[in-house]
């Protein structure tokens, strides 16, 4: 600790105080004398599972402040051996945990996608948008963003009616929708998910757009047609790293010689690094957040061509 405060209470009931003496302090208590091993063997994930079970209390759970305080430290490049450590260890096993064969990706899918849609509608804009919205001005409602991140990836693909665009990754059909109803193209959406297949299906009949967008429960592996337009945002994550030449050469076989692909990612701004554990065991299992490098060597292999980079941090 070099900025802020952080006031631990151990187990025992001991109170040790870190960091800068005049700064109000976050206030944490510890209810399990094993912490304290946990974390020196996996910090990134040890903490996270205490707070989930009750073993680590915030108080006023205020868990902004905690997690500003921590991030706030390790970002300015404070560090402890221990994580030093285990973050070199998981460097070296990380190609063993981005193995994502077809069965296995829809495995690691359906944890995370096939939950229950009444959940996704507490959270998401009525069209279902699950990545990084385009917030024109500060004022922008959730729904106008996510209509302003469609609009602004249909400008970017330069759709004309009659198209045939793919879209990898559809999800809940808002993408593919929107590219059949407002600028005419004839869209296919591949999703692994049972859930997202179901509602995207139903959504494309009650819009009667069945006709013009097939939305099918398959990996994008098993395509063996020609797309005049590719689409994928907030699926790249997934691939994992040691995959990406095959993404990119499938890509470069799904598209016309003439053809334009956008792939929308979030991405780490630091340099290559393993994705963080507990995100891996219980958001997304298999997940690889890519760096900027790591992707652009990859499309350079693929033969593919790089017209237009943007990065939506700021959105």
């Amino acid at each position: 600790m070099r900025f802020g405060a952080l006031e631990l209470e151990l187990a025992d009931g001991t109170v040790n105080r870190y960091g800068e003496s005049a700064a109000p302090p976050v206030r944490v208590r510890v209810n399990n004398p094993d912490f304290a091993r946990k974390v020196v063997l996996n910090p990134d994930l040890a903490v996270g599972e205490a707070y989930m079970e009750g073993e680590l209390e915030i108080e006023g759970d205020d868990l902004h402040a905690f997690l500003g305080l921590m991030l706030r430290n390790r970002s300015a490049g404070v560090s402890h051996w221990t994580i030093d450590a285990n973050l070199a260890l998981r460097k070296l096993v990380r190609w063993l945990q981005q193995y994502n064969p077809v069965g296995k990706a829809q495995q690691n899918v359906a944890h995370h996608y096939d939950l229950s849609a009444a959940l996704y509608d507490l959270f998401l804009d009525a069209d279902k948008q699950y990545s990084c919205a385009y917030f024109k001005t500060p004022d922008d409602t959730l729904e106008q963003a996510q209509s302003q991140k469609k609009a602004l990836i249909a400008r970017k693909l330069v759709i004309e009616p009659g198209m045939k665009v793919l879209d990898i990754g559809c999800g809940w059909g808002g993408m593919g929708l929107t590219l059949a109803r407002d600028y005419g193209a004839k869209v296919v959406g591949v999703t692994l998910s049972a859930e997202q297949h179901k509602i995207a299906t139903q959504r494309a009949k009650d819009a009667g757009l069945d006709g013009q967008v097939d939305f099918r429960l398959t990996d994008y592996r098993n395509l063996n047609e020609t797309f005049d337009r590719v689409v994928s945002v907030g699926m790249f994550e997934h691939v994992g790293k040691k995959n990406y030449d095959e993404f990119f050469a499938k890509i470069g076989d799904l598209m016309t010689d003439d053809g334009v692909c956008l792939l929308h990612s979030i991405g780490d701004s630091d340099e290559p690094a393993p994705t963080n554990p507990f995100i891996r065991k219980y958001i997304f299992p298999g997940c690889d957040v890519p760096s900027l490098s790591e992707v652009t060597a990859a499309v350079e292999r693929a033969g593919l061509f790089i017209t237009d980079i943007e990065i939506l941090r700021l959105h």
